[in-house]
Parts: structure tokens; sequence; C-alpha cells
């Protein structure tokens, strides 16, 4: 290496290390890191990040994550701010389990961590769910099951076999499906990585295998929008029902159309608030306690309870269900 390459080099670590320190050294910081960028539940989820940090200048909140919905590209993300020493991490994780060790680090450092969708995880101050995770698998199938006239072939969906709350999902949706013996589920839990195409792919897989398959429950928020485009193509609305987490606005047309039956969902905007709120009341040493309100719609009324490491779960009541009757009411 020539001497004008190692004092560039030497320059630009240098950039890095004062970067990495002023991050530590200003305001408080709170970085959410979420599952993957350019999702458009994600860029909702940054709307919150951003009125937070409006409504709060003292401290920095802003919202980073990977190019595509990936555990180890996650976890690298975290380990860079950890080496930066943020002052909390609010992470939405791809796969819990895939997170404990960097999220350990983090704690070990001095850096308070909040999580949202990770009730498993052992190395959090707080986990944040918008509700009871099988009370709304089990709602989604319940109502997939009333479509299909309880009985016939269906299947799930999840964005990763890793994706804690979308397998709490659908399990509670095979368990729920139970109650019905004409129901048959299967190829169960298909992975679309978060990605509507893959979702749609699966989705034209499925209906070629099994032609008379009559359900389908989505658990990522585009899962809905892949199948219901293969539902669509395949002439297939009415004859097939499609159900799980989905945006309004992105879902729309599959509603109108009938592709999509029903969508289920949080507000993920509200959601990226609430995480920095509870970022900011743990680093102020601030007690939370069963049944708190963080002024939040859903989250006024939060239960307490043990997490399965140090920290505790938080659990609000933000579920909201729509169809094409009244999709239009949310415009987002």
């Amino acid at each position: 290496m020539s001497k004008i390459t190692k004092l560039a080099a030497c320059t630009m670590l240098a950039g890095i290390l004062m970067a990495g320190a002023s991050f530590a050294q200003d305001k408080p910081s709170i970085v959410t890191v979420v599952k993957v960028t350019g999702e458009n539940w994600f860029i909702r989820m940054n709307e919150g990040v951003d009125a937070f940090g409006k409504d709060n200048p003292g401290l920095s909140a802003s919202q980073i994550g990977p190019a595509k919905a990936d555990a180890a590209q996650q976890a690298r993300i975290i380990e860079d701010l950890v080496a930066k020493k943020v002052s909390a991490i609010a992470v939405v994780p791809m796969d819990p389990s895939a997170l404990e060790g960097v999220l350990r680090r983090a704690s070990q450092r001095g850096i308070k961590v909040i999580t949202h969708e990770g009730d498993s995880l052992k190395n959090t101050d707080v986990d944040i769910e918008a509700f009871d995770n099988k009370a709304f698998g089990a709602r989604i199938n319940e109502k997939l099951s009333a479509c299909m006239g309880k009985s016939g072939k269906w299947t799930s969906f999840v964005g990763s076999l890793g994706s804690l709350t979308h397998n709490q999902w659908v399990d509670a949706g095979a368990e729920n499906a139970k109650k019905y013996p004409g129901m048959e589920l299967v190829a169960a839990k298909n992975e679309s990585f978060n990605d509507a195409n893959r979702a749609y792919e699966k989705a034209k897989e499925i209906l070629r295998k099994y032609p008379d398959i009559k359900g389908f429950q989505g658990s990522s928020a585009i899962d809905v929008i892949g199948i219901g485009r293969a539902v669509e193509e395949a002439g297939l609305q009415g004859k097939v029902c499609v159900y799980g987490l989905g945006l309004p606005k992105d879902t729309g047309p599959y509603l109108e159309s009938g592709a999509v039956n029903q969508i289920f969902f949080w507000d993920p905007k509200d959601a990226g608030y609430v995480m920095n709120k509870v970022s900011e009341m743990v680093l102020k040493g601030e007690e939370i306690k069963d049944g708190i309100n963080l002024g939040v719609p859903g989250y006024e009324k939060m239960t307490v309870i043990k997490g399965p490491g140090k920290g505790i779960i938080m659990q609000g009541q933000a579920w909201v269900d729509v169809d094409k009757s009244n999709y239009k009411k949310f415009p987002f």
C-alpha cells in the first residue's frame, strides 16, 4: 500500500471514529433499527420516529435498516451502533434469536435496548407489543375460517421462519382452525422474506399445486399484496379467501377487486413513536408499571408483565380490522 493510500485510509478511519464519537457525545441518541428499508410498513414507522424527534428536540431520533430483509445484515447495523455508543437502540427484529448476542453486547456497553415484535428476547430492557399476538393470529384465522365455510384447504405465509410474531400468528391460526374438522392446513409457513414478488410467486405455486385451495393467511405486511395479485390473475376472487396483515393504501386495489377479503394491522407510525417514547423513559430511569398510559391510541392502558430475561413486556390494544367497506378511513 502506498503512503498516499495509507494516509487516505487513516484519514477515513479517523473520520469514522470521530463521527461515532460525536454521535455518542452529542444529545442522547435513539436509533430505531427496522427489518428492511423501503417497505411501506417501515416508511410509515419512520414517520412516527420523526414525529417523536420533533416533539422532543432534546433527543436525537432516527431510523435505519438493511436494504433487504436479512437478520445478518440487521445484526451488522446494530453492531455498528454499539461501536458508536448510541444511547438507545429500538429494534424490530427480523429474527430475535439471531440478535441475542449483539443486544447483549449493547447492554454490556450501557446502551438501552427496546424491542418491538420480540417478546422472546432475553437481552432487552422493554419489549413492546401492540397486542396479544396469539389473540391476533386466532382472530385472523377465525375470519378466514368463516369465509371458507369452516372447511377446505388453507395455507399460511410468514416473512421468515425466524420472524417471531409471524410464527406466533400462524401457529395461533393453526390452533384455531383445529376447532373445525373440515379445515386442512397444507404447505404451512411459506417464506416471503418481506417481498411481495416472492409472495406472489409462492402463491402461484401453491395455486398450481393445490387447485382446490380455499384460503391464505398472510403475516408480512406485503404477503396479502403478492397473494392477492396471484388470486386476481387466476380470476379466483370469491373462490379463494385471503386474510392477513396489511396496510390499507397498499392493499386497497385488492380489497376493491375482492382478491383480498380483509386486512388486520396496527399503525406502524404509532409503534415507531411508542418505541422511542419508551426508550426515552428508560434512559431517564422512569418507572414503567402495569396500566401505564403512553398517550398514543391503542397504548393508553398497557399490560406490563415480566419478560423471559432481564426486562419486561408491554402489551397494548392497538389492532384494527378493515375490509373494502372501511379501508379508506385509514390514509396510509
